[in-house]
Order: C-alpha cells, then sequence, then structure tokens
C-alpha cells in the first residue's frame, strides 16, 4: 500500500480532493493529514473523511525533531503539500529525498517565491497583463518553488479576468491534475 502525507495551512480543498481520489484504491491511501494552523479547515476535511489530521507549530516543525519523528512513524511514499505556506526544514528534505512534492499556482518559475501564494499570485498575474497562467506540480527543495518541475497545466488569461476568475480557473486545474500526477508519482 502506498502511503501519502499531506501538509496544508487552509481550507483544505486539495487535500479533500486528494483525499476522496484515492479514497477506494486497493494501492494507495492518504494516511495523515499535517497542519501549522490550529484553525484550518483543512482538519475538518480531514475528520469528516476520516483521515488522521494533526497540528503543530514552528518550533515542533523546524526547531525540534518532533514533526520529522511523526513523518518517520508514518513512513509515507509522498509527502504532498497542499496549500503548505511554510519552506520545509532540511532535516525533512534529507530524510525524505525526491519524496516532497508542492502544487504552486503559477507557471513557475513566474510569481514563485517567498509570499507568493493564493491571491497574491493571481493578483499578481492580472496586474501584469499576463494572457495565461497555470499550475506546477514540483519536488521541494530548501527554496521556495525552486525544486524540479513535474507537471504545468496552463490557462488562458483574458483582458476581462479579475484575480478572482483566475483563482476559479487555476482551482479547476488544480483539481483536475493535481491527484493524477501524484497516482503518476506514486507508480514510477
Amino acid at each position: 500500500m502506498k502511503r501519502i502525507v499531506i501538509f496544508a495551512s487552509g481550507s483544505g480543498s486539495n487535500a479533500e480532493n486528494l483525499i476522496t481520489f484515492f479514497q477506494n484504491s486497493s494501492n494507495t491511501s492518504v494516511i495523515q493529514v499535517l497542519t501549522n494552523n490550529p484553525q484550518a479547515k483543512v482538519l475538518d476535511r480531514a475528520k469528516k473523511l476520516k483521515v488522521s489530521a494533526l497540528s503543530f507549530n514552528r518550533i515542533a516543525f523546524s526547531k525540534t525533531n518532533d514533526v520529522l519523528n511523526i513523518l518517520k512513524s508514518a513512513n509515507p511514499d509522498l509527502i504532498v503539500l497542499a496549500g503548505f505556506l511554510w519552506k520545509m526544514p532540511e532535516s525533512i528534505l534529507n530524510a525524505f529525498p525526491n519524496k516532497v512534492v508542492n502544487i504552486h499556482p503559477a507557471l513557475l518559475p513566474k510569481y514563485g517565491g517567498k509570499g507568493m501564494y493564493g491571491m497574491h499570485v493571481h493578483e499578481a498575474v492580472v496586474a501584469n497583463n499576463e494572457t495565461e497562467t497555470g499550475i506546477t506540480i514540483h519536488y521541494v527543495n530548501e527554496n521556495y518553488d525552486e525544486g524540479a518541475i513535474i507537471f504545468q497545466a496552463k490557462c488562458d488569461v483574458s483582458a476581462n479576468d479579475s484575480a478572482e476568475t483566475v483563482a476559479a480557473k487555476i482551482h479547476e486545474l488544480e483539481m483536475e491534475h493535481f491527484p493524477k500526477v501524484v497516482e503518476k508519482l506514486l507508480k514510477q
């Protein structure tokens, strides 16, 4: 059985999509959701879907080995960042080489880096009059949004689009592609 651990910081729509995608799989399961936000809606979504969920603080994440030890005991085949806003500590990246992936709401290397998440990305895309944007699924390294690109999907941005309409287009791409790319990675 392939095991996935998801990290998320917010509402958890991508996490829920991944959990439901693999719920009836005979060979893959989302075994745990971890969040840095004790108020995150992802905790409610995980509970509703009967997936173990825990929140942690910055000390447990990057100053001690608490989160690393949780991951080691879970022994995931893949760690999936789905709207997780903190940089992964090198201790986790070293313990799980090429097993940590992220989804970013833009076509990297554009609109990546510290502070470029969620609506900040979509607002920048619209402000810069981009004609296309998309999603990037990539491996995670020690720098924000700089790991090797695994997959990208594009959508058009029209002159009439707002940050909100761009966000809706990106959400559709995430829902369609993220679980399939994760599934493909687990088959390699």
